[in-house]
């Protein structure tokens, strides 16, 4: 018997191998150490490891040793051809070693296939006719040969029918040409608005006689070209795709998921609209635009801020204000979504280093490092990259097109419209198909409102297990955004901001204005204050702006102004009818009483005021109790049929208002004004969230 075929090489003193494309001949083994010799007579001293690796390596004589077993290939195949691939090897080794179990099996040989006394090409012929005999066929010497060859090289795989393993064309039998005009047209209609399959048809005949000529090639059936369009499309490019697309798939990009190491490491910013309808100041039903902020380490969304209209520069930069600060607890929030309270956060050695945690809420608080924002003109704006600079950040922007370098913030929009935008009235679905037909008649919340319910429940949104949160000690856990924080800071040691009141005006929008004899003038408000007086008529020591002096003012509340003094700090001016309107108004609002008052003649621009301040006083009382008329219900809210909050009951009406300091409630207390300007209405009945029923499931 033969000795056993198909090992793997050997290698032996004396043998001669190939390395380098030069013969060399092997003279000794020492350890690792391999000595050749080479044709010149130079010996060298080589590796194992290194002469193994060499791409020409081969041991020159040796037979090529059969591969390994593609058994996820083989098993692919159907059943039937299975078998007969495990007849056919069983076969090939009797005519290779005569036993069908292979060298070294137990059994006896046949005589017909004993090595010692036929040749391979006999034994070959007696395996054909014993093939025949048994019903595979009209089997021949040189398909028994050709089999055992495939053996050789291929193994299992290479003795299967492929024409069971063949994987059917996507296009069938169509003409190629046709083929490669449809694919042209895709190429052509890709990045244009989608319109249907039939109006490809043109182009694809346009193409076709372009290349070929006219009539040379067949203009094929209707039918055909559906099919030829359906197979070939890319995901999206069909009428019938989905509405939003990821354009980094149509390229064949591959997603690199982001990493960081450290809170703050990397920081990603973006803004959506939420699915969620809001009642405007002007009286509009919309949705409002969401910025957040959240970081990549922790997945924590450090700040969250919704505005009713497009998101400015100056609202991403408040955005920054707030991640970079401890966020404060709502007086009437449970002492359970306090950072005192929060078992997963060392809150004690924490407030040894930023006193301001004592009273905050349970959430991160991380300085970014590192900011991606996508290209749009808010984030590259000067007052953000400004804002940005100031607090040592580094702003990077994402690649164009290319939605998945901020895949971690893209996919918090969809976290929050799911835990939080559904349980809310006036949710209107991720497109028009899923919208219920009530959903304007159920939106009952301003965006100050929603803001409230947003910032409670980010809180617990920290308290959820995340499944992209992995300890290394706890791999089969999911950790909260919580529980990573304090792991991380554990690590990277926690950095207290130094970003006072101050720094957080200084990021305010500025603008320039003169300190006229009767104060502040902006848009009939007037802003006055005992500070003012050695400064009226004077003009400001910054000479590059007409003398006027820097304002600072803030956008969601217009009720009070800051000014740069001389001595180089802002200081606080209000609105001069500040105590007869009791809570935040932005300009819009302004100016739609304004709009009302217009078709009178107002000689007393003081007077005038009064009267714009008083006639905003009592549009909002009237508004917020329920006594406005049709046409007030109808300015503020488009329909009247639309419900409003109602008045919160008087056990729920505790604590200092959470939009405003403490000491400002105590000066502004009027019996008849509800509080529903100041507090979130009750979210009983809408199924948002029981602080002590989530913190059971913590």
């Amino acid at each position: 018997m033969s000795a056993r075929r198909n090992a793997r090489p050997a290698l032996r003193v004396g043998a001669h191998v190939r390395f380098r494309g030069v013969k060399w001949q092997v003279v000794a083994l020492a350890g690792q150490d391999i000595h050749l010799i080479g044709p010149d007579g130079g010996g060298e001293a080589v590796l194992a490891g290194h002469l193994f690796a060499d791409p020409s390596f081969t041991v020159i004589g040796a037979e090529v040793p059969q591969p390994a077993p593609q058994w996820g290939l083989f098993e692919t195949a159907p059943a039937a051809a299975r078998e007969k691939a495990l007849a056919w090897q069983r076969h090939v080794r009797e005519v290779e070693c005569g036993l069908a179990g292979g060298p070294g099996s137990d059994g006896a040989v046949r005589p017909q296939y004993d090595p010692e006394q036929h040749t391979l090409a006999q034994r070959e012929q007696a395996k054909a006719q014993e093939l025949t005999a048994l019903g595979f066929g009209r089997v021949s010497r040189t398909t028994v040969q050709r089999m055992r060859l495939a053996y050789r090289k291929q193994g299992l795989w290479g003795l299967l029918d492929h024409r069971s393993t063949r994987a059917p064309s996507p296009t069938g039998r169509a003409d190629e040409r046709v083929v490669a005009a449809v694919r042209e047209a895709l190429r052509r209609r890709r990045g244009r608005s989608k319109g249907t399959i039939n109006g490809l048809f043109p182009l694809i005949n346009h193409i076709l006689e372009d290349r070929h000529g006219p009539g040379t090639v067949p203009s094929p059936s209707q039918a055909t070209l559906y099919r030829l369009v359906t197979t070939l499309a890319r995901p999206g490019e069909l009428p019938s795709g989905p509405v939003r697309q990821t354009p980094a798939s149509f390229d064949g990009r591959a997603f690199t998921p982001t990493t960081a190491l450290r809170p703050g490491e990397q920081v990603q910013v973006d803004t959506t609209r939420l699915d969620v309808l809001a009642l405007f100041d002007d009286g509009r039903l919309a949705r409002p635009e969401l910025t957040i902020a959240i970081d990549v380490a922790t997945r924590a969304i450090l700040a969250a801020v919704l505005c009713p209209s497009a998101t400015k520069a100056v609202d991403a930069a408040l955005l920054l204000a707030e991640m970079a600060v401890p966020h404060p607890a709502r007086p009437t929030w449970p002492d359970i979504l306090r950072m005192d309270h929060a078992p997963a956060l060392p809150h004690q050695r924490l407030t040894t280093l930023d006193a301001r945690l004592a009273g905050a809420a349970a959430r991160p608080v991380v300085l970014p490092e590192t900011i991606v924002v996508d290209r749009g003109k808010v984030f590259v704006s000067r007052a953000f990259t400004a804002a940005c600079e100031t607090l040592g950040i580094s702003v990077q922007p994402a690649p164009p097109f290319a939605p998945t370098a901020k895949g971690i913030v893209e996919r918090a929009f969809g976290t929050i419209n799911h835990l939080f935008c559904q349980h809310l009235p006036g949710y209107t679905g991720s497109d028009v198909t899923r919208r219920g037909p009530d959903a304007e008649q159920e939106a009952c919340y301003s965006v100050p409102h929603l803001q409230d319910l947003l910032d409670e429940w980010l809180v617990h949104y920290h308290h959820r297990p995340h499944e992209g949160l992995r300890h290394p000690m706890m791999p089969r856990k999911a950790l909260t955004p919580n529980q990573m924080w304090a792991a991380l800071i554990a690590v990277a040691g926690h950095v207290p901001v130094p970003l006072t009141g101050h720094d957080y005006l200084e990021l305010l929008p500025v603008r320039w204005q003169a300190i006229t004899a009767s104060g502040i003038r902006i848009h009939h408000r007037t802003y006055d204050h005992d500070l003012l007086a050695p400064y009226r008529g004077q003009p400001s020591p910054h000479t590059g702006r007409g003398g006027k002096w820097e304002i600072h003012y803030n956008p969601h509340d217009v009720r009070l102004i800051w000014i740069r003094l001389p001595d180089g700090l802002l200081t606080e001016i209000p609105w001069i009818h500040r105590d007869h309107v009791h809570q935040p108004f932005n300009d819009r609002t302004w100016q739609h009483i304004r709009t009302l008052a217009l078709h009178g003649n107002h000689h007393d621009a003081e007077q005038h005021e009064a009267d714009l301040a008083d006639a905003l006083d009592q549009l909002m009382r009237r508004v917020h109790s329920g006594h406005a008329t049709k046409t007030e219900q109808t300015l503020l809210a488009r329909t009247a049929a639309i419900p409003l909050p109602a008045a919160r009951h008087p056990q729920d009406d505790t604590g200092p208002s959470a939009d405003r300091p403490a000491q400002q409630d105590e000066d502004d207390s009027i019996d008849d004004l509800p509080d529903d300007d100041t507090h979130p209405a009750t979210a009983t009945g809408f199924g948002l969230y029981d602080a002590y029923e989530e913190a059971d499931k913590w």
